[in-house]
Parts: C-alpha cells; sequence; structure tokens
C-alpha cells in the first residue's frame, strides 16, 4: 500500500465516521432509544398496569407522530417528540417496576402476619 491510498483509505474513514456522526442527531435514526424503551415497558408488563399502560400508549403513539413528523422533514417537531416518547417508556417501566416491588412487599407482610399466627398458635 502506498502512503497515498493509506492517506486516501484514512480520508474516506474519517469522511465515514462524520457523516455517521452528522446523521446520528437526525430523528430518524435516534428512534431507536424509544422502540427500546417501549420493549423494555412491555417486557416488564406495562399492559397490565393501568398507569403504565397509559403511558406505554402514550409512548407508542409519540413514537408513530415523531416518525411522521420527520418524514414531513419537521425535524425539530421530531426530536421533541422523541423526547417525549422517551420518557414516556422510562415512565411506563419505573410505574411496571413500583407496582411489582408494591406487591412483593404486600406478599411478605401477609407472611409475617401468617408466621405470627402460627407463633402464637404454637406457644398456646
Amino acid at each position: 500500500m502506498t502512503l497515498t491510498s493509506k492517506t486516501g483509505t484514512r480520508v474516506i474513514a474519517a469522511t465515514a465516521l462524520l457523516a455517521l456522526w452528522g446523521c446520528g442527531s437526525d430523528p430518524a435514526l435516534r428512534t431507536e432509544a424509544s422502540a427500546s424503551g417501549i420493549r423494555a415497558a412491555e417486557e416488564v408488563g406495562a399492559n397490565e398496569v393501568p398507569r403504565a399502560s397509559l403511558h406505554l400508549q402514550l409512548a407508542k403513539e409519540e413514537l408513530a407522530k415523531a416518525k411522521k413528523l420527520s418524514a414531513d422533514g419537521e425535524n425539530a417537531q421530531a426530536a421533541s417528540m422523541l423526547s417525549r416518547s422517551e420518557a414516556d417508556a422510562e415512565l411506563a417501566v419505573a410505574l411496571s417496576r413500583e407496582d411489582a416491588e408494591k406487591t412483593e412487599s404486600q406478599a411478605a407482610v401477609e407472611r409475617v402476619h401468617q408466621l405470627r399466627q402460627d407463633n402464637k398458635l404454637l406457644l398456646d
């Protein structure tokens, strides 16, 4: 490989990196974060928790709106809508986890009450 071809390769690589970096700010390419958040919310059971389900639905609708806005060239509005979608998906995850933890703690309290009753019967 000659010096010129090495330089040419470096220029092409640098140009490709710059192009990718520039596209990284394009809302159309950032939809993966929102879609990933929506999948995470679905996986933790957001559909089964009323408050979480609402935010999951909002996240889906906002993602669809962001895609349409981006297709229409409204990139600033699309970026804003994507941010809202990501936030709603994160909130759906948090609400789902909160509900699961609440259910788990209620079950623990019930076990403690049952153990106390069992111990009381043994001591009587």
